[in-house]
């Protein structure tokens, strides 16, 4: 496990943004909690439990000041989806329960004090990089929450992200320690590579190993078109063939590394103070739970945690 320091590059822990890819762990409690948790009516909530413990265990670790949670709205309707339709159209939609579930989330987020966002064009990845670019950019810290490798591009030099779950903080120099390419180059790679988590094609038959390689000695993918005969003479097995299909697939990769970097969001917050926790309504926050089925033991040790 790699970690920063408190006081990397000059920017203090106390000015660290929480950025939560919030998806993540709703779907995460929603596979793994049973569907027997249910509101007095009879309507499952346990990805809302999930996340609600999930954001409880967040708070008490490290009382953040500055937090976000970002969710999705939608598989079909982002900006992504328009410059290439099959974009994550692999993906099952949400079932109707867990689309109430995430809007019980984003409410219990609300009551907690903690901004949140979403939007129908862009996703909560492109929240996360936005203000985290908006952050780095004013010499405060990100630590973004997640365990979407996609999202390992917006780590800076004094980043971190966290893979809550595996209890595993990494910076920069782990990022690309496991990846083999810098966290500002991920876009490129998963580019040259495809994504089948996404639906993005990539170069057929080229891995994340190979457009790694690729990168670390051309650096973006202008350099490495432009140097594209050259890869020929490089050193790996199949060279002559990557170098021959750099050619075929240009196209292909361009198209694809629209989608795999960051599309800023507009409208969003400009500076870190709007970012702060507001205090908790403790009351509006303990009716909320004991509407959704909450029982009066665990609504206290929530409120407790969560305030």
């Amino acid at each position: 496990m790699t970690t920063t320091a408190d006081n990397a590059a000059g920017k203090p822990a106390g000015n660290t943004l929480y950025l939560i890819d919030s998806s993540i762990y709703i779907f995460r409690a929603w596979h793994i909690l049973p569907a027997s948790i249910v509101d007095p009516e009879g309507q499952p909530v346990n990805a809302l439990y999930g996340f609600a413990d999930f954001l409880a265990q967040l708070i008490e670790q490290v009382s953040p000041t500055y937090m976000v949670c970002a969710f999705d709205t939608s598989l079909t309707t982002s900006a992504r989806n328009k410059i290439y339709p099959p974009y994550k159209a692999n993906r099952d939609p949400a079932p109707e329960e867990l689309k109430h579930q995430f809007s019980l989330c984003r409410q219990l987020a609300e009551l907690c004090g903690i901004a949140n966002f979403s939007h129908n064009l862009f996703e909560a990845d492109d929240i996360i990089g936005t203000l985290a670019a908006m952050a780095g950019g004013q010499n405060h810290r990100s630590c973004i929450v997640s365990a979407d490798k996609d999202l390992t591009q917006f780590v800076g030099d004094s980043d971190e992200y966290w893979n809550f779950a595996k209890k595993e903080k990494t910076d920069a120099a782990g990022i690309e320690k496991r990846f083999g390419v810098r966290p500002e180059q991920i876009a490129d790679m998963l580019a040259i590579s495809g994504d089948k988590v996404d639906n993005i094609p990539g170069i057929p038959g080229v891995g994340q190993a190979t457009a790694a390689r690729l990168l670390k000695k051309w650096q973006n993918l202008d350099r490495l078109f432009e140097n594209r005969e050259s890869v020929a003479q490089m050193k790996f097995r199949g060279a002559a063939r990557v170098a021959q299909l750099l050619g075929t697939h240009e196209a292909d990769v361009r198209l694809a590394r629209k989608l795999t970097g960051l599309l800023p969001v507009p409208e969003l917050p400009t500076d870190l103070s709007s970012l702060a926790r507001k205090p908790v309504a403790t009351e509006s926050l303990n009716h909320f739970l004991e509407q959704n089925g909450f029982g009066e033991s665990r609504r206290s040790r929530l409120v407790s945690s969560l305030c």
